[in-house]
């Protein structure tokens, strides 16, 4: 017992999973419980009686007590022997589980999720993008950090939500919107970090390129960029779940598809179990996304995980480039040139698919060569 309540104690991988899936076990229990704690139970009833129209009115209807027409439901009600129950508030477990089919054959579950995928992906880019180029000189230069700092630190006090018409004004409804929307509300918590680890990159790196007589270029290539890129995957991560906050909110706007379009209309008819199923799609999507990171962070920059180069690696990196790079380009091409969109769209592809291959047969020379 004293081993379990030990501070900062570690278990290892079997003993993690086991610990996990109680975890699990006990949140679903808990879930449960409360879900039938605030159920209630309605009478099973038919209701008989019409308010009259305004045609079927005379003058002895309008002396009528309105009440009086639900007199007979109400002694329905009262002396209803049959109740089913129902979950107004918490659907339980089981319900958002068997929501899933409506999702897929009403809601179309995986279009509207891969709608939102993108949005996010296409934000995540353009905060990314913004913020190093504007990150680096304010980091680098003096001049620029001594004229610029401050209102850089004054924009994580900003309220996102609260700027939304703004947003409106400046971009319409339209899906440019949710995006330019996203990408702001990444950028004003992602640009000081930027910043902040430049300040953090070690003396010594910096001291050893400048004894070999590098160049400020050959220092920001070499030194400063590796180092900040590493270290800026770890708060990409962070900010997964801000993004998907930001984007639900931008979706709710003019409700042409996506994740938070879907939650808003379900809450709206008081479909509880289907927005819970949203959600949980939601969690789902994340967890991935953030392993995804993970991944990429082990394969881009393997110094920080592996004490010996492997095989493959080379391979995996480049195919990992190449797709960002055709991603970045289409993204940076298409905003400007909209008539090429098409094109852009199939060399897209086509590059995307290479770097697939590519990174498939780097991992598969990795594995080995790890397991060697």
């Amino acid at each position: 017992m004293a081993s379990l309540l030990h501070l900062r104690n570690r278990y290892d991988g079997k003993q993690q999973w086991i610990w996990a899936i109680g975890g699990f076990i006990i949140f679903l229990l808990v879930w449960w419980g409360m879900a039938e704690a605030l159920a209630i139970d309605r009478p099973l009833v038919e209701y008989q009686t019409e308010i009259p129209t305004l045609e079927d009115q005379n003058a002895d209807d309008f002396s009528m007590n309105i009440d009086s027409l639900f007199t007979v439901d109400s002694i329905n009600l009262a002396n209803a022997t049959e109740f089913e129950k129902v979950y107004p508030l918490l659907p339980p477990p089981h319900h958002v589980v068997r929501a899933f089919p409506v999702l897929i054959e009403k809601d179309h579950l995986f279009l509207n999720t891969w709608i939102s995928i993108w949005r996010n992906l296409r934000g995540y880019f353009w905060a990314i993008f913004i913020a190093l180029a504007i990150g680096f000189p304010l980091g680098l230069i003096p001049a620029f950090r001594a004229l610029f700092s401050k209102q850089v630190d004054a924009l994580r006090y900003l309220p996102i939500t609260a700027i939304t018409g703004l947003f409106i004004l400046w971009f319409g409804v339209g899906d440019s919107m949710k995006v330019a929307f996203l990408a702001f509300g990444i950028l004003v918590y992602l640009l000081p970090v930027v910043i902040q680890r430049i300040n953090e990159v070690e003396d010594v790196y910096l001291k050893t390129a400048f004894t070999l007589s590098a160049t400020n270029w050959q220092m920001v290539r070499t030194v400063y960029f590796p180092s900040v890129l590493s270290k800026l995957m770890d708060d990409i991560r962070v900010l997964t779940a801000i993004s998907w906050t930001y984007i639900i909110i931008a979706e709710l706007l003019n409700r042409d598809g996506g994740v938070g379009a879907m939650i808003w209309v379900n809450g709206k008819y008081g479909r509880v179990d289907q927005v819970f199923a949203w959600l949980v799609v939601i969690i789902v999507v994340g967890f991935l996304q953030d392993r995804l990171f993970i991944y990429l962070d082990k394969r881009l920059f393997p110094h920080k995980y592996y004490k010996t180069v492997f095989n493959g690696l080379k391979e995996v990196k480049l195919g990992f480039l190449l797709m960002l790079g055709s991603v970045m380009i289409y993204l940076l091409l298409s905003g400007f040139i909209p008539a090429i969109t098409g094109v852009l769209l199939n060399l897209m592809y086509i590059t995307v698919i290479t770097g697939l291959i590519m990174i498939l047969y780097g991992e598969f020379r990795f594995q080995r060569s790890y397991i060697q």
